[in-house]
């Protein structure tokens, strides 16, 4: 058969291999641990949606929609997606499965696998993973400030304390039309000079001209009506409370006047929390807001909810370019290394062990100094000795692979000996 190439990974997804993992572990468990003590829920959804669920959730004529969505038909001719996100399949899953029959707000969590297709670089890949918390059913805004502060909270619990929020309001359906069209007044003057995507948002999404980074559209920005001086009384008063709330918290925050999204749906607040000194869409490591109209805009009842995703590849990256949070997993807390063919006996000696610690057998037919240098480079604490004559006496040589100390034990014994202190 002739030569071909060695299958290797699809481009813009990669594996994340068990040294890595461990760095995860802990950005999953403080996850875990920061949204239970805010009283929220886990919560499993499916990675394959129906589009038309997923093309609502992230814009119809959104890039995420048009250029990044990965759609495929089944074969019962259903139009399918996989997530880009999360939000738009909690909410489905919300009234989906009765949860707003229940008390309210529901507060929920998932984290998991999202999917675009873009341009694969350095922090950016096709398939990403996220930390999601949705708190649905409630309009207070103390419970934005509360997805805020569960968001800084897991920052800070990974270690990552040196952070900037970013923090804006984007009004609602009621004061937000008129400020659109004080936009379009605005930018309608200089539409030639602006970037050609800009000129057609002028008309069909004049907010996101607000957060464009081409540099010839910069300029303008300085200038144009900002949303905060034309809040209804409302949303002002959301605004205000917001702010106030974060103020008691003791949480710092940036006003920035060009942070929004584009779509209806969203509404109020909208945050993000970079990395200090970063303040680069691709940096960011938890983004969120509130999205009132998104329920209704899935064909489902009118119902208000407010959340965040944080980015678990960034996250773990910058966890492992600040040193202290790198965490190296042994394969096994103890070795067993048979001297010989003592196969068998080397599985009972495992099985022994394994009901106090993890363990592992080197069944390959090689030296026992082989194994040893092995046994050494896969981090283990103890290595367990044996040759056929110990094995007959039901006794193992004990060794403390970060002393050196050796002590012989029967088989019996070795569970005691190795118990967790």
């Amino acid at each position: 058969m002739p030569k071909t190439e060695p299958i290797k990974a699809v481009r813009g997804v990669r594996d994340i291999l068990p040294e890595e993992r461990g760095l995860w572990r802990v950005a999953e468990q403080a996850a875990a641990r920061v949204a239970h003590r805010f009283g929220y829920r886990e919560i499993e959804t499916p990675i394959i949606e129906r589009r038309e669920l997923i093309e609502r959730g992230v814009g119809e004529d959104s890039d995420a929609a048009t250029k990044e969505l990965y759609r495929f038909e089944d074969r019962g001719g259903r139009q399918l997606a996989l997530r880009p996100e999360a939000t738009a399949s909690v909410v489905r899953a919300y009234f989906e499965g009765g949860l707003n029959q229940g008390p309210q707000p529901a507060r929920l969590y998932l984290m998991g696998p999202m999917f675009r297709y873009d341009r694969p670089q350095k922090g950016r890949y096709r398939q990403f993973f996220q930390f999601d918390i949705e708190a649905i059913g409630g309009s207070s805004p103390a419970l934005d400030a509360e997805v805020i502060e569960v968001a800084r909270a897991w920052l800070f619990e990974v270690g990552l304390k040196e952070l900037t929020l970013e923090l804006n309001t984007i009004g609602d359906s009621i004061c937000r039309p008129a400020y659109l069209d004080l936009l379009r007044a605005y930018y309608r003057p200089f539409k030639s000079r602006l970037h050609s995507e800009c000129q057609h948002r002028v008309e069909v999404n004049p907010l996101r001209l607000l957060d464009c980074k081409v540099p010839q559209c910069q300029p303008f920005k300085a200038d144009a009506p900002r949303i905060t001086d034309h809040l209804c009384e409302p949303c002002a008063l959301a605004w205000k409370t917001v702010r106030q709330l974060l103020d008691a918290a003791g949480i710092e925050y940036h006003l920035n006047p060009y942070l929004v999204r584009g779509l209806d749906y969203y509404t109020r607040t909208v945050f993000e929390f970079y990395p200090a000194g970063s303040t680069g869409s691709q940096d960011a490591l938890a983004s969120g807001g509130r999205y009132d109209g998104l329920a209704a805009a899935l064909s489902w009842e009118s119902t208000p909810g407010v959340g965040f995703a944080g980015g678990l590849d960034r996250v773990t990256e910058l966890m492992a370019t600040e040193g202290e949070q790198v965490i190296t997993e042994p394969a096994a807390e103890v070795i067993v290394l048979p001297d010989g063919d003592l196969v068998a006996e080397a599985a009972e000696v495992a099985r022994l062990i394994r009901t106090v610690r993890s363990a592992a057998v080197d069944y390959e037919p090689r030296s026992l100094r082989a194994k040893m240098r092995a046994a050494d480079k896969q981090q283990a604490k103890w290595a367990v000795l044996f040759s056929a004559e110990n094995a007959k006496q039901h006794k193992v040589q004990l060794r403390d692979m970060r002393t050196g100390e050796q002590v012989e034990v029967s088989w019996p014994e070795l569970p005691e000996r190795l118990l967790p202190d």
